[in-house]
């Protein structure tokens, strides 16, 4: 097995014909996986950075929210910190959808759309403060991510996303760990590949120059996780 490059290979779970059973399986599985292994301390963490030198944040929209785990608990911080912070997040899957509603049934400061992100209404993103998405960019080509940070900037939007590391301990570590606790076979399959998918620290800031930031810190974090933020 070699960690050098990056795969291309597809994940199951960007498959279209996925079983809303076995999606609502995988989702409860990855909520507990960034509960453990510091998918929500990544986010937050950098969502904090970022309040040390842009205190006026009130409106983020959260590409490829899955759950909506990631919307809640940035939305528990903003409560406990006293803080307005109103979420939109954008999913191309119903059934994530479906499920973040009921998910988020307690939160009024949200709404969410059933659609690519790139056709969000321009005077929506006009509104926009963070754009943040968590292991989502894995899912994507490089010159997607690229793509992906160019609207951001080009929509004066600060990015904040953390994805994985990709290294063979990271690689093995997850595949014990999820072929002793997993029950979905989607998160069994997927886990592995999507560190093989997964990054460099040099091919994120080269992204993130090619996409025109300048103003930008990618940051390791436990376990196994990159904090990534472009400021506008």
């Amino acid at each position: 097995m070699q960690f050098k490059n990056r795969s291309y290979q597809k994940e199951f779970l960007d498959n279209d014909d996925i079983s809303t059973k076995d999606l609502y399986r995988t989702l409860v599985e990855l909520d507990i996986i960034n509960t453990y292994l510091g998918g929500y301390k990544a986010t937050l963490d950098g969502f904090k950075s970022i309040l040390k030198s842009k205190s006026k944040i009130n409106k983020l929209l959260d590409i490829g929210f899955g759950g909506g785990d990631s919307i809640k608990q940035l939305s528990l911080f903003a409560d406990k910190n006293k803080r307005e912070l109103f979420f939109y997040g954008v999913d191309l899957k119903e059934d994530c959808i479906n499920y973040a509603e009921k998910n988020l049934a307690s939160m009024q400061n949200k709404k969410l759309i059933c659609d690519d992100y790139r056709n969000i209404e321009p005077s929506l993103l006009e509104e926009i403060d963070i754009i943040h998405c968590s292991l989502f960019l894995h899912h994507l080509t490089d010159e997607e991510i690229i793509s992906l940070f160019k609207f951001s900037r080009e929509h004066n939007c600060i990015i904040l996303a953390n994805d994985l590391h990709r290294n063979w301990m990271a690689y093995y570590s997850i595949k014990f760990l999820t072929a002793i606790l997993s029950k979905s076979w989607l998160v069994k399959n997927d886990a592995c590949l999507s560190v093989r998918r997964a990054f460099k620290k040099s091919e994120l800031e080269s992204f993130l120059k090619k996409a025109g930031y300048t103003n930008f810190s990618v940051k390791w974090s436990w376990a196994f996780r990159y904090i990534i933020i472009g400021y506008k």
